[in-house]
């Protein structure tokens, strides 16, 4: 016992001291441990830290529970020994500290803490304790996030580990989505943002997994007080950061950073954030450390290195890698690429474009502004991607585009980069026309179309026998070719002839990204125009999906950037 606990207080004292690195927030959390310890027995602190109990919970992981999967340095199935810093941390603190009358002091917490961390590991285990070790009688225990995916995820895990645990799985039973431990009549089961079915129910303990991703606060206020009715309930919030500022996981965030920097006073509540500095360099692998307290354990630092070697290469990675990697609160939108990355691409291609094969993507954006069309090339290495735009503009209004854009179109369409439409909106006969030629010209296979204002000449082109593919604009669509669109980029491997337009466009770009990290070009936030970047991205991803048989995506996985 005292070696596991010694385990602890090495690591709280290597954090305070500074010889293990952390950030301010680690290093309050320790202190404020600390600080507590030493008010203990003195008048007006009603609090203990019961050893005794604090072991319970570690030996709880150590020697019921198993591993359920295979990471960095750890195989599925071995007994789940928990890292110093998830004792010091996380489970000490929720376990071992008590009221006078032995029930549990924290009710609440908030543990903030980057991807691959092992968070939904120690959350699951959590969950299997709360349900079958917790001495409590009738336990309703949950695991709940914004949908029922996300919220099945800790749910699957925490399954697992009873299935592999011998003393657990004969002792309970086990569903889809719930699983009973009849000795103490209670349950463990899935919610997600269905707020209405939260209603009445009497908690435990609330598992709630990546609170970022909630749609809205209906759910979480809902949950918020559902234990009262409980002796020592535990409403657990985990999550990693995320960049809306109006949302209940930033209120959190700032509270628990409130309290531990004693600007809130609450004893009840226990909250831990594991990220990086400000000023800090967030490209040094010591800086890493301080965000990544499992570097080694369920994350490689070869992988971290990988990601951010490409995030200082790809300014629309940046905020992904600082967000999911490091922990830190960016803002949703960043540049997606410099004018350097795509000037690098302004390679004339040696080979001829006749007989290639080509997909297009195209996007007519509104009726009164520019069209674009962009076919992409995959050359007969394999390798590169070599794109061929075209843009179409109503010729009555250019004039007045022109100031409002800052551009010179009539230039552009003088020196043929655009072509000009009778008429103060696109005409579509000229588009259609021209599309047909093009296919006519090139060995085109697929057209990709936005979905927006693209029917009737998308039925118009297939009945002129062309292959059209109607493409949404969301993250599911646009998410993994916009990745691969910019290592393409990042490594010189996406060619064009420097077309002025497309490089003006590609100037605009402002990435979008959702809670998971994915990335997609943003028109309403990019500065001007981007069209012809979206059509290229559309039509690069008919040519992944056709380039080999099984997809770019398939064949190595989509990347944690």
């Amino acid at each position: 016992m005292a070696g596991r606990v010694h385990r602890a207080d090495t690591y709280i004292e290597g954090v305070i001291s500074g010889k293990i690195p952390s950030c301010h927030w680690v290093q309050a959390a320790c202190k404020r441990h600390i600080a507590d310890l030493k008010r203990v027995g003195k008048r007006n602190f009603p609090y203990k830290f019961d050893k005794n109990a604090a072991q319970y919970a570690e030996d709880f992981f150590a020697e019921v529970i198993r591993h359920p999967k295979n990471s960095v340095n750890v195989s599925a199935g071995d007994p789940f020994v928990l890292e110093a810093w998830e004792l010091a941390t996380i489970i000490h603190p929720l376990f071992g500290w008590k009221r006078k009358d032995g029930t549990r002091r924290f009710r609440r917490a908030y543990i903030e803490i980057p991807k691959k961390n092992g968070k939904s590991s120690l959350a699951a285990g959590i969950a299997d304790l709360l349900l079958c070790a917790d001495g409590e009688y009738s336990a309703e225990v949950y695991s709940v996030a914004g949908s029922r995916e996300q919220a099945a995820l800790v749910f699957d895990i925490a399954k697992s580990m009873i299935e592999m645990s011998p003393d657990l799985c004969e002792r309970t039973e086990v569903f889809k989505r719930a699983v009973t431990y009849p000795d103490a009549y209670s349950n463990y089961k899935v919610m997600s943002s269905d707020a209405p079915m939260s209603h009445g129910i009497n908690a435990h303990g609330i598992l709630f997994d990546e609170l970022l991703v909630q749609p809205n606060r209906e759910l979480f206020d809902s949950l918020w007080g559902a234990g009262k009715a409980r002796k020592q309930p535990l409403f657990l919030m985990l999550t990693t950061a995320g960049f809306d500022r109006e949302s209940v996981c930033y209120e959190m965030n700032q509270y628990t950073r409130d309290i531990l920097d004693s600007v809130v006073e609450d004893d009840t509540f226990w909250g831990v954030i594991y990220s990086i500095d400000d000023g800090d360099d967030w490209l040094s692998p010591l800086v890493w450390r301080k965000a990544n307290p499992n570097l080694g354990v369920t994350i490689s630092l070869d992988t971290i290195a990988e990601e951010a070697k490409q995030a200082a290469a790809i300014p629309g990675y940046q905020n992904t890698f600082k967000r999911l990697a490091l922990n830190v609160w960016t803002e949703q939108e960043s540049r997606l690429i410099t004018p350097e990355m795509w000037n690098k691409c302004a390679v004339k291609a040696a080979e001829s474009l006749d007989g290639l094969v080509c997909y297009g993507g195209l996007d007519l954006a509104s009726n009164n502004d520019l069209a674009a069309f962009v076919l992409d090339f995959v050359t007969n290495d394999g390798k590169n991607h070599r794109w061929l735009p075209f843009f179409w503009m109503p010729e009555e209004n250019m004039a007045e585009k022109a100031r409002a854009h800052g551009v010179n179109y009539q230039a552009w369409v003088r020196d043929g980069y655009i072509r000009s439409t009778p008429g103060n909106v696109i005409d579509l006969k000229h588009i259609k026309a021209d599309i047909i030629e093009l296919a006519q010209a090139y060995n085109i296979k697929q057209i990709a179309f936005d979905r927006w204002g693209a029917r009737e000449i998308s039925q118009d082109l297939m009945d002129a026998g062309i292959n059209m593919i109607e493409f949404g604009q969301g993250f599911k669509s646009m998410a993994a070719p916009t990745k691969e669109f910019l290592r393409l980029v990042a490594n010189g491997d996406l060619r064009h002839d420097g077309h002025p337009v497309l490089r003006w466009m590609a100037n605009n770009v402002v990435a979008k990204q959702d809670e998971a990290g994915n990335l997609k070009p943003d028109k309403k936030k990019s500065k001007n125009k981007i069209d012809g970047v979206v059509a290229g991205i559309m039509a690069l991803d008919l040519a992944l999906r056709q380039e080999v048989k099984v997809s770019v995506y398939e064949s190595r996985g989509v990347r944690m950037i």
